[in-house]
């Protein structure tokens, strides 16, 4: 039962805070006058119950319901990195 759910993926660059991660998203934009490629990157706060995540791992994330005021992400999945 997948429903439609919008998805991102990023590296964690925090996990300091208790069951949130600050995943950093990268993305390329087209400079408009120069046709040249850029990495843009923004960075979002994720929910991760478990505090499974760890600085470095590159995870799948989930938009969800706003857990608070700036989290509105769900740390789904590891896709690379160590496991605990």
């Amino acid at each position: 039962m997948d429903r439609n759910v919008q998805t991102l993926v990023g590296k964690v660059v925090s996990n300091a805070m208790d069951k949130t991660v600050v995943v950093s998203v990268e993305r390329l934009v087209k400079h408009k006058l120069y046709k040249k490629y850029m990495k843009r990157s923004k960075k979002y706060y994720a929910h991760d119950e478990k505090n499974t995540f760890n600085v470095g791992d590159t995870v799948e994330l989930k938009a969800t319901r706003p857990m608070s005021k700036t989290k509105r992400w769900r740390a789904s999945k590891l896709l690379s990195g160590v496991k605990k």
